[in-house]
């Protein structure tokens, strides 16, 4: 039998504050009666809230509300400046990095193009990218309170080494994160690119509200993210999602090919191979993702209608057995070459998965903009980092 812990004078404040401090995240910017409303306080007792949250700096005061047949009433908000967090997205082509303050704006952003392909320099990369960053914002790296790095990857619980990504030689070093770590003087969090993006969508996408979703990535690679029960599910060794190595009817497998040469789904739908359907069809480009879009402006063409379910049925077969496996609520496309496709390829690809399987679930395309790996960072970093701050108002 649990003991009953009393509800201390402290305690209840410390609960107020906290309750207060979303109330003010979600809502913007609110009066000391709307605040105190609510959260169910009275104005005595939301003065001294207020009061108390602002001398600790989480709170500010924003201005005046006026305009109406009554007084004016003072605002308050969040304080962005309590707390930044930067979020990094890396592929071979370059990377990105953002800061923000702790309301979720962005003050500053950087680019570094052309990661090293040699080993040992990722720590001072990240470090590179991370202080230009903070330079656009007029901050100081030390005062950050944590850096969120999304990869193409994932990291080995055992060794920390950096797992599928050959693709990023100069990254698979061991303990990456610690070295990180070193070099920025700040706690880094390494994650999966396509899982933050998957937090991009649960928090600011088409999947709020759901518990249970995938995100699927198509661009030059492939890659899923798995929601279930409201949860990021990374598996064991961090490879869940890992949907490219799946094997399918009429791609190569792992036995004929050696593990790291292109197998499974992937052989038959990541960026390459996408471009080579369509240009099958007639349909040329620069990359995958321009030879769709020519083939989505014309689908009303029997050749672009064509081109775009050779494409869909092709990730539709990958795409069934996880929908009769794990029966998702919603399946989010995002990635260059399904966003390029947009709605065209979308209904293509619904359709043809709905007729492989009996979970029929509704696909939907991102909504979180083009950057969803920097915005799921960002999220991840700031929501740790609030839960923080907002439980340091909690007595010992």
């Amino acid at each position: 039998m649990s003991a009953h812990v009393p509800g201390t004078p402290q305690l209840l404040r410390a609960i107020n504050d906290q309750a207060a401090l979303r109330a003010l995240l979600e809502h913007g910017p609110l009066t000391r009666p709307e605040l105190g409303d609510l959260i169910g306080l009275s104005k005595p007792t939301a003065h001294q809230l207020l009061t108390r949250l602002r001398d600790s700096g989480l709170v500010v005061r924003e201005g005046r509300r006026g305009g109406g047949p009554g007084p004016t009433a003072e605002e308050y908000g969040i304080n962005p400046s309590a707390a930044h967090v930067c979020g990094l997205d890396i592929t071979p082509g370059r990377i990105e990095a953002v800061v923000a303050g702790l309301t979720g704006q962005t003050v500053g952003r950087f680019r570094l193009p052309s990661p090293s392909r040699a080993g040992g320099k990722a720590a001072a990369e990240v470090s590179t990218a991370v202080t230009g960053a903070c330079a656009a914002a007029g901050i100081d790296v030390r005062g950050l309170s944590r850096v969120v790095v999304g990869v193409q990857g994932v990291v080995e619980p055992g060794t920390g080494r950096l797992g599928y990504s050959r693709h990023l030689p100069g990254w698979r070093i061991p303990d990456l994160a610690d070295r990180l770590r070193a070099a920025l003087g700040t706690r880094v969090e390494i994650e999966n690119d396509v899982n933050l993006a998957a937090l991009a969508e649960a928090e600011h996408g088409v999947a709020r509200g759901h518990a249970d979703f995938v995100v699927l990535w198509a661009g030059a690679g492939l890659g899923m993210a798995l929601v279930l029960g409201g949860r990021l599910h990374r598996g064991a060794g961090g490879g869940a999602g890992e949907i490219g190595f799946m094997p399918v009817p009429g791609a190569p497998t792992a036995r004929e090919t050696g593990r790291f040469a292109p197998h499974g789904l992937q052989a038959l739908t990541a960026g390459a191979a996408v471009r080579t359907v369509l240009r099958s069809h007639g349909f040329r480009g620069t990359d995958a993702a321009s030879a769709v879009r020519a083939a989505a402006a014309r689908e009303h063409d029997p050749a672009g209608r064509d081109a775009l379910r050779d494409v869909a049925v092709r990730l539709a077969t990958g795409l069934a057995s996880v929908t009769a496996l794990l029966d998702p609520a919603l399946v989010v496309l995002t990635g260059d070459v399904l966003m390029a496709g947009g709605e065209a390829l979308r209904r293509h690809l619904e359709h043809e998965l709905h007729r492989l399987t009996i979970p029929r679930p509704p696909l939907r395309l991102s909504t979180v903009g083009p950057d969803p790996v920097l915005t799921g960072a960002v999220e991840h970093g700031l929501t740790l980092t609030r839960d923080e701050l907002f439980a340091s108002t909690v007595p010992p």
